[in-house]
Formats: structure tokens, sequence, C-alpha cells
């Protein structure tokens, strides 16, 4: 339990590696510790092009950066730790890590530097158990007396515009086989521009490559943008003011949901029950594993289902 010994707010670690998914299904602990702990300064050592959707939505007062040279030798028995470090982690109420620590170690050169207390979360579920992805993360905290943490994710953004008539499509993910094939989301988007007055705004990263450009070629440059390469602070606000999202299983799709976009997930090979995003506007089409057979049209009914939030 957190005890007060100055004027100083306690302050609260949460490390938090992987990828934009990962972070994003850890949002409720965040959320979870705020609520238990209003007076404490919680931080983030993570990776900050992820980390810092955190400061963007009030959940965390500051980000330090996981990949600094300094924390290599915290990861080696015996080590000699950087004195800034050592320092850092002294200054902590409570580390909770979300590390892969299998043997301790990072565990046993951390509590060294003198914090009150460290919690060694389970980094990630047991696929083999129908336990959702949020739910095992915040089960660490019932060592801080916390049982009823929210397990939807949820990211809001202050002063956000109001809601622009555009879509957000995300075709791509960190896999082929988490994706619906290029030419039906072409089949898709030409339906959309043809059938609907929405405008698009088409989202990827590195792993849709030239995808987006494909998708967007003979298109009216009037109705369809493309943001690729966008860091995660500048996304989020871009799809939180459309009025909806169409993704595949991706960090993105999760990113989208916790921002309360109404969220259509095409859904592909990856464990549904642990891995799916959570909340009351998420509606997933899944195809048994066999995403290639998801009809047009079945995607077409979910889109009229998701109830469109235009502003």
């Amino acid at each position: 339990m957190i005890e007060p010994t100055s004027d100083e707010p306690p302050r609260i670690l949460v490390i938090r590696g992987g990828a934009i998914g990962d972070f994003v299904l850890t949002l409720p602990v965040l959320a979870a510790m705020r609520e238990r702990f209003p007076q404490a300064d919680i931080e983030v050592l993570g990776y900050p092009r992820i980390a810092s959707l955190a400061l963007s939505g009030g959940l965390a007062k500051a980000v330090h950066a996981l990949e600094s040279p300094g924390l290599a030798m915290f990861f080696a028995k015996g080590g000699s730790f950087d004195p800034e470090w050592r320092e850092f982690f002294g200054q902590f109420a409570i580390v909770i890590s979300y590390l892969f620590d299998p043997d301790g170690i990072f565990e046993t050169n951390v509590m060294s530097c003198g914090p009150g207390q460290f919690i060694a979360a389970q980094h990630r579920p047991d696929e083999a158990k129908p336990i959702h992805a949020s739910d095992v993360f915040l089960k660490s905290l019932e060592q801080l007396t916390i049982f009823d943490g929210d397990p939807v994710a949820r990211l809001e953004l202050p002063g956000l515009a109001k809601r622009k008539n555009c879509l957000a499509l995300h075709p791509g993910s960190g896999s082929e086989t988490k994706n619906w094939p290029e030419q039906n989301w072409g089949r898709l988007v030409a339906h959309l521009l043809a059938h609907s007055p929405l405008n698009l705004l088409l989202v990827g990263g590195e792993a849709e490559g030239e995808r987006l450009q494909r998708l967007a070629k003979r298109l009216p440059g009037d109705r369809v943008e493309i943001a690729q390469h966008i860091p995660l602070p500048d996304l989020a606000p871009r799809l939180a003011n459309c009025v909806g999202y169409i993704g595949h299983d991706s960090g993105v799709t999760h990113l989208a949901s916790a921002l309360g976009l109404p969220t259509l997930v095409l859904w592909g090979p990856s464990n549904e029950t642990v891995w799916r995003p959570l909340g009351e506007k998420v509606r997933v089409l899944n195809q048994h594993r066999e995403l290639a057979a998801l009809p047009l049209e079945t995607v077409l009914e979910g889109i009229n289902a998701l109830e469109l939030e235009q502003g």
C-alpha cells in the first residue's frame, strides 16, 4: 500500500514493452491505478512512440524510454548499474512490470535500487485459457487490492473537434494471415464511394507498403485521404474525429476501439476470446480462420449495423 512519506506525491511506474495492441490492452491497468491512487504520479517505462498515448489520454504523467542504453545491465546478473537509473527506480513506491523476466533477473536488479514494491505481472496471456488479455493484465493489481478494474480499454482525448463525415479504414496488419484480401478492400472502397456520402481515411504504416496508394489510385482526391506513417499521438485525434472504423486484428484497431469509435473488425486466425477489442461499439466478423471467405455483402451489413456517429 502507498504510504506518503513527504509532501511529494507518491510515484508509480508501469513497465510495458510490446506492440501497439499490447499497450492499448494495458490501458485498463493505468486507468484502474489512477482511480485507486488519485494522488499518485503514474509513469510509464516503455516505447515512447507507443506509450505517449497514455500522456495524450491523461493516464500517465511521464513516459521514459525502455530502449535507453543505461537499462541494458538490469537484464544481466551482477550488472553494474547506471547511477541515474538506480536513483530513478528507487524513487517509486510501486513498480509493476509486464516484461518477460522468467528468471527474475530484472526484478532482482530493480529491487536492489530500493523501490517500495515490485509486482511481476504476467506479460502475455495463456491462450489455452478463455480469459481476455486485459483481464489477465488487471489480475496482477489484486496485490494492490484492486479487484474491479474495467477491462475495456478507453482513451479519452481532450479538445476534439466535431466528428467529420469520414470513415477510417485500415486494410492491413502485422501479418498477411490476418488480412482480408486487397482486392476485397478495393471493392469495399469503390462501393462506399458510390453508395454513401462518406469520405474515407485510409490508415497504414510500414506493414501496408504501397497498399494504400494502390487502393486510392484513380479515386476522387476530395473524398479519400491517406494517413500513413503518422505518429500515434497525431493519428489518434484524426481517428477520433471519424464517424467509425473498419480494420483487422491490429494495434490500430485496438486504438480505434479505445477511442470509442464504432468499430468493425474483420477477424482472422487469432484467438478472439483473448485478443479481440472490447467495448460497446465493437462488432467482430469472424469467418472461422478463413478471412478470405468473408464476403463483401457481410462486411457491408456489418457497416450498416455500426450506427456511425456522424456529427
